[in-house]
């Protein structure tokens, strides 16, 4: 599994109405698997886990077979912490103002899809 489906898993664990519990096992004793485990372990949202994802697994190429992780052009753009801070700001902001996102169609529109794709579900 990848380390998003296990938080995605992890999460709805811990949204259950009983004492949450989520044990995870593997028999691989490899020290890239011990580390990916460990920020399962260690990350506070999805954001630094994408970070270590990206960390663990690399970018992925856009003109060739690798098709996991971002794109080249994406890449610098992520390196750029700043810049993604000042994203996930914006982000905070707009749904501070407009939870609904109805001044925001296309957004809304694109999360809807998103949301579908991957079988999650936001409120």
């Amino acid at each position: 599994f990848g380390l998003a489906q296990l938080h995605q898993l992890r999460g709805r664990v811990l949204r259950s109405e009983h004492q949450p519990y989520c044990f995870i096992f593997t028999e691989s004793s490899s020290k890239r698997t011990l580390a990916r485990l460990n920020a399962l372990l260690t990350a506070k949202n999805g954001f630094e886990l994408a970070e270590y994802d990206l960390k663990f697994r690399g970018p992925g190429e856009l003109s060739g077979k690798k098709q996991w992780g971002i794109s080249d052009m994406g890449m610098e753009a992520l390196k750029n912490l700043k810049m993604v801070e000042a994203a996930r700001e914006e982000a905070q902001v707009i749904l501070e103002k407009d939870p609904e996102l109805k001044n925001y169609p296309l957004l809304s529109a694109k999360i809807k899809i998103s949301s579908a794709l991957s079988g999650a579900h936001f409120e």
